[in-house]
């Protein structure tokens, strides 16, 4: 029985991983981050994959990591694109909230999605076929993507080894934890071998690490202050990230400038955002997320820093255009 070439490749920060499904249509799943795409190229071309044979991209979710090299892909080779349905729709209208880009001060180039999809529609790429799941938390829009055959569960952001994407109730809803909670139940019905996160490493062990995943999400729903001290440090370490560190001086305007730092300070932690600047960065020294180096804050994780250049360019969606 013919199936489909499954190609995983982990990939460093500020990108997420990709995945590429080769079969009698190619589908590349999640582009990375937008500075990344001569080396997306490269990757691909490395594994025997020309950008050109690609049939179509599809995007997990619209986070600045997954979707950033869209735009490339899309003008150089003029690729359709397949994205949830709601946060397609989003992206085709230019609406503000768009990959949560303004919001998270992470720059994405204008892209647009040809193929909306719903919960359970199958993509056919030949031998084998994609079933599309809706799994909303991380964001509304997000989905996984699940190959029967050989049992193979793309998860991008819902959970990862040992850890789960970071959730933002102010702009994905209150009822955040409660989605991730029931698309993980969803996901652990299926037969699952192998699963690929958007970021880490493969999961071969995927229904024990849901397990984990659900463990935690029961103890941030008992206590929602340990979900947003998860995401202020997965937030602001991407950010050092992007930024290639901070100093001394930058820190403080730029997160008052930030809105996802006024929303965590004021709602999750009852604070004004200036009081809640230090406790944030005690957080980031006392978990290890950020260390600080000759008077620059920088993020721990290993990332590879985008060229200032490119970030400097800001694009968001108030500068797309229809």
């Amino acid at each position: 029985m013919k199936t489909a070439e499954i190609s995983f490749f982990e990939r460093p920060f500020p990108s997420a991983n990709s995945i590429v499904i080769q079969d009698q249509q190619t589908f590349l799943i999640d582009t990375g981050f937008g500075s990344d795409v001569i080396r997306t190229e490269k990757l691909l071309s490395d594994a025997g994959i020309l950008p050109k044979q690609l049939n179509g991209i599809i995007n997990t979710h619209y986070h600045s990591d997954h979707v950033g090299g869209n735009h490339y892909f899309q003008q150089h080779y003029d690729l359709p694109i397949a994205a949830h349905l709601w946060e397609g729709e989003m992206v085709n209208r230019c609406d503000l909230e768009s990959c949560g880009a303004q919001y998270l001060d992470q720059p994405v180039e204008q892209y647009v999605v040809q193929q909306l999809l719903v919960d359970e529609q199958e993509m056919t790429t030949g031998n084998s076929a994609l079933q599309v799941l809706h799994t909303p938390g991380h964001t509304l829009g997000h989905i996984a993507l699940y190959e029967p055959k050989q049992q193979i569960l793309i998860c991008g952001d819902l959970f990862q080894y040992n850890d789960v994407g970071w959730l933002n109730s102010f702009r994905e809803g209150t009822n955040s934890i409660r989605r991730s909670y029931e698309s993980l139940e969803r996901l652990a019905q299926l037969s699952i071998k192998i699963a690929y996160p958007g970021h880490g490493r493969a999961i071969e062990d995927p229904l024990k690490m849901m397990d984990k995943a659900r463990e935690r999400l029961e103890k941030w729903m008992e206590a929602p202050e340990k979900m947003a001290w998860h995401a202020c440090k997965r937030i602001f370490s991407f950010t050092l990230m992007l930024k290639n560190g901070l100093t001394s001086k930058e820190v403080t305007p730029y997160l008052l400038s930030c809105g996802w730092f006024h929303d965590f300070a004021v709602h999750s932690f009852r604070l004004n955002p200036i009081e809640f600047v230090q406790p944030l960065l005690d957080e980031m020294i006392r978990s290890k997320a950020a260390i600080w180096h000759h008077d620059k804050l920088m993020a721990t994780a290993p990332y590879e820093a985008p060229d200032p250049k490119w970030i400097d360019e800001d694009w968001k969606p108030s500068i797309w255009t229809k």
